[in-house]
């Protein structure tokens, strides 16, 4: 995608051939900086801090991290160390354990002096194939948005509305839930997104508007209660979000808020969709509200706010009053019977145990 008119992933390796780069996303839209990760430590960092989010982002950067910690050490216990060390950053993302699991079967029965070259090529393996997956998750999802630009007058625009951030930050490149919106752009179609700002961290706000504005796709801000108002009076065609966590049933975990504007989508007959690849299918979970571990995330995420002050300053200011218990929850679950379809590589299928496995046979035999 595009930074200041310049195609740019979300994460790469340096010239050097082993230093990795990534953006720092905790200081966007009002700086663009990047990140050099030279340890498993950096990496490590980079998730846990959420310099780098989006669960196939997550995935990668994870990937990316074990080879780093093989390249200061390729023995057995550091391969395990890596794993237990980048598997306790974000205990909800499901692409992060994909990938680990990714990378030890790429190193495990290699001998030491293989393991590095190893683990990079199948990283960057994993971030080509995130590439491809989002390309193809924008195929079948255009196909969604042209069948509501039809039925339109000419001219008249498609309104899609987001929530958090599903975009090409969120991944290596395109993005999931805007993949669609992006291809629908570049061929002329009158596209709009509402994105909402997505409390508490506001990555509807800071990441989404920022990447659609870098592209020039028309959007609209909006705070995280008015979509339901919005479809009430029509001015929303359709949603599509994207995911951290589809169970075999076709429950779908995402960031939190998400439920509720399923909750209204079907209230009011919008189609709500959910855009995601394949690695963030979890065949081993049924139950998404029983089993799916939601992270807790520090308080300091809503009880403060960080902005660009009038003199150009970049402040956190304080918002909660001194004493108040706070809870944030930074995932729910939407149940299959909200989700119209499921938008995958392969084609948009239904949010059910039958259309997921027939879709992945083989990852959902391997998980049982």
């Amino acid at each position: 995608m595009k930074v200041n008119g310049q195609h740019t992933r979300s994460i790469w390796v340096e010239p050097d051939g082993e230093t990795v780069a990534v953006i720092d996303q905790t200081v966007l839209p009002h700086r663009f900086v990047t990140l050099r990760l030279t340890t498993l430590d950096d990496a490590a960092h980079a998730i846990r801090s959420m310099q780098v989010r989006g669960a196939p982002l997550i995935g990668a950067t994870a990937a990316y991290g074990v080879a780093l910690a093989l390249r200061a050490d390729a023995s057995d216990e550091a391969l395990e160390r890596a794993y237990g060390t980048l598997i306790a950053t974000r205990p909800t993302a499901i692409n992060l354990k994909w990938a680990l699991d990714e990378m030890t079967a790429a190193v495990r029965n290699r001998p030491r002096a293989e393991r590095v070259a190893a683990a990079y090529r199948r990283a960057a393996e994993i971030c080509d194939e995130d590439v491809a997956i989002n390309q193809a998750i924008g195929r079948h999802g255009l196909k969604l948005i042209e069948a509501v630009a039809a039925k339109k007058l000419p001219g008249e625009r498609v309104n899609v509305l987001t929530h958090c951030n599903a975009g090409w930050l969120a991944t290596v490149d395109f993005g999931t839930a805007t993949a669609p919106i992006y291809l629908a752009h570049d061929r002329g179609l009158p596209v709009h997104v509402w994105v909402d700002e997505t409390r508490p961290r506001n990555q509807g706000a800071s990441l989404t508007a920022w990447e659609l504005g870098q592209h020039g796709v028309p959007h609209t801000v909006i705070p995280d209660n008015t979509g339901g108002h919005l479809m009430q009076h029509g001015l929303v065609d359709l949603a599509i979000v994207g995911t951290d966590r589809v169970t075999a049933n076709g429950d779908v975990c995402n960031k939190i808020g998400t439920y509720l504007k399923a909750l209204a989508a079907k209230d009011n007959g919008v189609p709500f969709y959910v855009a995601l690849p394949s690695p963030t299918i979890d065949f081993t979970v049924a139950d998404g509200l029983k089993d799916i571990p939601i992270e807790q995330r520090a308080a300091e995420e809503v009880t403060t706010i960080t902005g660009v002050t009038a003199d150009g300053r970049i402040e956190t200011v304080r918002v909660v009053p001194e004493g108040s218990e706070v809870a944030n929850y930074g995932f729910d679950v939407t149940p299959a019977r909200l989700v119209t379809g499921l938008i995958t590589e392969r084609g948009v299928i239904a949010a059910t145990r039958e259309a997921l496995a027939q879709a992945f046979a083989e990852r959902a035999t391997a998980a049982e």
